[in-house]
């Protein structure tokens, strides 16, 4: 895991300066495609006057089919086409490059949640209550136990998010919109169905069917101190209590 993260900063921290570059490569071919088809666009201008002039004074037979612009003007539209193909498989190579930074990130992400859980399974197993007198389990789930998952996805979501963060201003520094793809197989939580970001906190009914939840989706602003309860819990809460 040490190995993947030392190789993956590396590869992220030069990844700036080379979108850099063909960013700058980018605009350097559309200055010199604008003043190409600036270019063209007189001669063409000029051209179909003379051929204007022409065919009123009879030098040029009015016929479609044999006019035609000069060897020039259709040079020039030819390499107009070369240069906008660049800037294409620029921009191709570009995303590429971003995305393959991206699936390096996610698999990252995968493995260190796939750690995080693993130790959290060891911390449950360690603080679950011991065999009572009597012969049978007492079952549930100890505060403790429970602050500390709640911690856990926190500090997930945070590192998840910052780690997000860093990728894409890494990837994008020009501020350009990038369409990139999602991860499909990215867990969803909370009452949005979406997957986990900034800070998130815990329901404390073990048999809560959500579990997570945003800070935002249930108005809170800060961690609540105790046991907390998402709305759907605590109505049936409330319920069997005024029974």
């Amino acid at each position: 895991m040490s190995f993947f993260i030392d190789e993956f900063q590396a590869d992220l921290e030069a990844l700036p300066n080379i979108l850099q570059k063909k960013y700058a490569l980018m605009r350097d071919l559309d200055k010199s495609l604008q003043e190409i088809v600036r270019q063209n666009e007189q001669r063409c201008e000029q051209e179909i006057e003379d051929m204007k002039r022409g065919v009123k004074a009879g030098n040029i037979t009015p016929d479609t089919s044999l006019i035609r612009f000069s060897d020039e003007a259709l040079d020039e539209q030819k390499h107009s086409i070369r240069i906008a193909d660049e800037k294409v498989a620029l921009a191709i190579q570009a995303y590429d490059l971003v995305d393959s930074h991206i699936q390096q990130l996610d698999q990252y992400l995968k493995k260190s949640g796939e750690e995080l859980r693993r130790v959290e399974r060891e911390n449950t197993a360690a603080t679950a209550p011991s065999q009572i007198s009597d012969g049978t389990t007492k079952s549930g789930r100890s505060e403790s136990g429970r602050r500390g998952r709640k911690k856990s996805r926190v500090g997930t979501a945070a590192a998840s998010a910052a780690a997000t963060e860093v990728a894409a201003t890494a990837a994008n520094p020009t501020g350009m919109e990038l369409d990139l793809p999602v991860d499909p197989n990215e867990p969803t939580y909370c009452l949005c169905n979406q997957v986990s970001y900034g800070e998130m906190v815990a329901c404390d009914n073990p048999d809560c069917k959500i579990e997570w939840f945003h800070f935002g989706c249930v108005d809170l602003k800060e961690q609540p101190k105790g046991k907390w309860y998402c709305p759907d819990c605590a109505a049936l809460r409330n319920r069997r209590k005024g029974r």
